[in-house]
């Protein structure tokens, strides 16, 4: 494929990230750079003639462009992908889709009306070992799920504001609800508790986000997810992982930063490891749809995102209420 000329909208540390991997593939080239600090924006673009802009309307304007990346927090997702996407510009769009199903909506309804490729950063969505999973459980139903989100995290200031970034339930948990629907099928309930424990903040710190909090998901299939989030002090040792128990079945998916799959399914011992970090993975699949112009090749579509988004919605509605609470169709 020819060289996609990539600009990023939000230059914080995720988009430092992804500068990573674009710099690793030569068929991407970074080409503009969009920050309300200019600084940032500046340091994103180092080293490679990027233009930086403050407004993402300009950025728009001014750039023949292949694909843009947005990676600005989570309420300020759907004005520059829905512009992007009903312009007929490539869209990878930050997990997750955007705050609430709301302002999710017109991101899937663009996406969908002008056929425009629009991936969502799922990065788990895009891990290879899932595909050897339908193979591995032939003829088992899966019973439950245990996930566990548990480890330090970079502060960021809309991260500690429930409003603005959903905190940990969204910004992190919401990869294993992603995870827990890829693997087990929609989710029909969910009910969800928050600790009063600060494990990352001393008392009286910043913020009004759960540090700890747990969720039960109840899927359509009649399996069962319990999912462990916790925010833990830097220093702390993280746990990432999914435990997988079927009729004939016990699996170990260990995520950040193993990758790997373990255990016994039907008398055998399973022991795999992904061929590739699934965050690259998810990156390069969605240029490779760029160059085929194939939506339907990004690891995670923005109409999968948007069920994911349902999901976590509907436990943030158990949090307060603290009841099973019924998932909305996205």
């Amino acid at each position: 494929m020819g060289i996609i000329r990539v600009g990023v909208v939000g230059a914080g540390w995720i988009a430092r990230d992804h500068r990573g991997t674009l710099d690793s593939v030569a068929e991407a080239e970074l080409a503009a750079v969009c920050d309300l600090g200019l600084d940032r924006a500046r340091e994103l673009a180092a080293g490679t003639g990027a233009r930086v802009y403050q407004d993402w309307r300009d950025l728009l304007d001014r750039e023949d462009l292949g694909a843009l990346l947005v990676c600005t927090p989570p309420r300020s997702h759907r004005e520059p992908a829905v512009a992007a996407l009903s312009a007929g510009l490539p869209v990878y769009l930050e997990k997750p889709i955007a705050r609430t199903p709301e302002e999710a909506a017109p991101i899937v309804a663009a996406a969908e009306r002008t056929g425009t490729v629009c991936a969502v950063g799922y990065q788990w969505h895009a891990l290879d070992l899932l595909g050897g999973l339908p193979g591995l459980l032939a003829g088992q139903r899966i019973g439950a799920l245990v996930g566990t989100c548990i480890g330090p995290t970079q502060s960021r200031p809309w991260f500690l504001d429930r409003r603005a970034g959903g905190g940990n339930l969204l910004e992190r948990g919401s990869h294993h609800l992603d995870l827990a629907r890829a693997v087990a099928g929609e989710v029909a309930a969910v009910q969800a508790a928050a600790g009063r424990v600060r494990l990352a903040r001393g008392p009286g710190a910043a913020g009004d986000i759960d540090d700890a909090l747990t969720m039960l998901l109840q899927h359509a299939s009649g399996a069962l997810t319990t999912i462990v989030v916790a925010w833990t002090r830097p220093g702390q040792p993280g746990s990432f992982s999914l435990d997988i128990l079927a009729s004939e079945a016990t699996l170990r998916l260990a995520l950040d930063p193993d990758f790997t799959l373990t255990g016994v399914s039907a008398g055998q011992q399973v022991d795999r490891r992904a061929e590739s970090p699934p965050f690259e993975r998810s990156m390069r699949r969605f240029l490779h749809a760029v160059a085929e112009h194939d939506p339907a090749a990004v690891a995670c579509t923005p109409r999968d995102a948007a069920a994911t988004l349902a999901v976590a919605a509907a436990a943030e509605r158990a949090l307060e209420t603290s009841q099973a609470v019924p998932v909305e169709a996205a």
